[in-house]
């Protein structure tokens, strides 16, 4: 399966943008990367919550399907964490957004990829068997395959 990424200098401002919030506290950097990542997969922007820690301190995020993102404060990240980097609280935001992105509005993307999936494909009739035509042609190409390996 191929993932749609924004391009390298998209993703430099959202890395610097979440990096400078981790620093700084600056509501407004969290919003602008969370909405250019919103924007690029045309999705809502999520509702992010804080805490202090979740389920005693041993996750630090949590995605619900209902489009939530829990996660754990900077300011509490860096203290009381054994494992208190700035890398890893963006790459726990990153995670979570990848929940976001793959859960979020689930029955289009459902319906998108059955649509997609039949596109070009011909069509079958009830009976199930091939018709005539489509086999003739399966076995000519067949019996060519034939001829040349000869």
């Amino acid at each position: 399966m191929r993932m749609l990424f924004p391009g390298v200098r998209a993703r430099r401002t959202v890395d610097r943008l979440l990096t400078r919030f981790f620093r700084d506290y600056r509501g407004v950097d969290f919003a602008h990367a969370i909405g250019a990542l919103s924007r690029f997969y045309r999705l809502p922007r999520p509702r992010v919550r804080w805490f202090e820690y979740i389920d005693w301190g041993k996750t630090a995020g949590r995605t619900y399907e209902n489009g939530e993102i829990h996660l754990v404060h900077p300011e509490n990240w860096k203290r009381g964490r054994k494992y208190n980097s700035e890398r890893q609280w963006v790459h726990t935001v990153y995670h979570e957004m990848a929940h976001y992105v793959l859960w979020a509005d689930a029955e289009r993307k459902a319906d998108r990829f059955a649509n997609r999936f039949v596109r070009g494909l011909p069509q079958v009739p009830r009976n199930g068997m091939r018709p005539r035509r489509l086999a003739s042609v399966a076995r000519r190409r067949k019996q060519g395959r034939r001829r040349r390996a000869a």
